[in-house]
């Protein structure tokens, strides 16, 4: 029986889309459940700024996703501007419980295609298969859902996206998959050397 696993994203993020294309190599072992979040109420809550704001940070992550997604044959198009803004989209798939089909679509729509869902609105409901009219989420109980999505992920020891948590354990990167794999067969790695020590070494940054 397959294990339970949730799957956290926001369409922002370009290692979050390759995560999507590559998570074949995770669906004979997990049952992965998509869960929206808000990346950016992700950050502000746990006082932390995405790979955008830093200048070099934001070339890097371009050219780290461009080099993977060549070496794993994945299509990938930037849109022309990045990062948009993505609330109304993520509320959008949160109001129509979004199951994978829908999410391929909708990093398709703005990671192979390059479009924009915050200029191009009509366009993204069109490629989710909604009336092209459909009009921006603006339900209070909508933009609750997402914003409670977005703190269980943080209670969970989720910092970025996309990320995965299996059996209380938060695998954050599209980098990680032979990692999940490994602690799927494994249950009790984290309970080896070295990882049991690492929770001892002293942290001189946290105020005591």
């Amino acid at each position: 029986m397959k294990k339970e696993a949730i799957f956290y994203y926001d369409i922002i993020s370009p290692y979050a889309y390759l995560f999507v294309k590559m998570r074949g190599q995770l669906e004979g072992k997990l049952s992965l459940k998509p869960v929206p979040i808000f990346f950016p109420g992700l950050l502000r809550a746990q006082n932390n700024v995405g790979p955008a704001e830093v200048p070099e940070k934001r070339m890097h992550t371009y050219n780290f996703c461009t080099w993977k997604a060549a070496r794993e044959n994945i299509p990938l198009k930037f849109p022309k501007r990045h990062p948009f803004s993505s609330v109304a989209a993520m509320r959008l798939l949160y109001a129509h419980q979004a199951d994978w089909d829908m999410v391929d679509k909708a990093f398709n729509f703005v990671w192979q295609e390059g479009k924009d869902p915050e200029t191009d609105w009509t366009g993204f409901c069109a490629a989710l298969g909604l009336h092209a009219d459909t009009l921006k989420p603006t339900d209070e109980n909508i933009k609750l859902g997402l914003a409670a999505n977005t703190e269980l992920a943080s209670k969970a020891g989720v910092f970025g996206v996309p990320s995965v948590v299996v059996d209380g354990r938060s695998f954050w990167g599209c980098d990680t998959l032979e990692w999940i794999l490994e602690f799927v067969d494994n249950p009790n790695l984290f309970n080896e050397e070295p990882y049991k020590s690492l929770s001892l070494v002293d942290n001189p940054l946290l105020k005591k």
